[in-house]
């Protein structure tokens, strides 16, 4: 059994025939498409895709910051930097 990470489902056909439908009736919310009663995609809002971008981002961010915290460090004189 595959797990489903999406409060709403569909198949492949009826999202073929009702695609302006599906995504009205989603209300913003991601939408499993099922093939074969089996996750095949999902269907995401771009506005909610754009934030999990976003979210993906800060998180690599954080796990350099993390990796990096304890060096090596350059020693550097402020006043070269000119």
């Amino acid at each position: 059994m595959h797990e489903i990470f999406a409060s709403q489902t569909i198949s492949v056909t009826e999202l073929k025939r009702s695609y302006s439908k599906v995504l009205r009736e989603a209300e913003g919310e991601a939408v499993a498409v099922l093939n074969n009663n089996r996750p095949e995609a999902y269907l995401v809002p771009a506005d909610a895709y754009e934030r999990l971008m976003d979210r993906l981002e800060d998180l690599e961010d954080m796990i350099t910051v993390l990796e990096r915290k304890d060096g090596p460090f350059v020693e550097v004189d402020i006043n070269e930097l000119v």
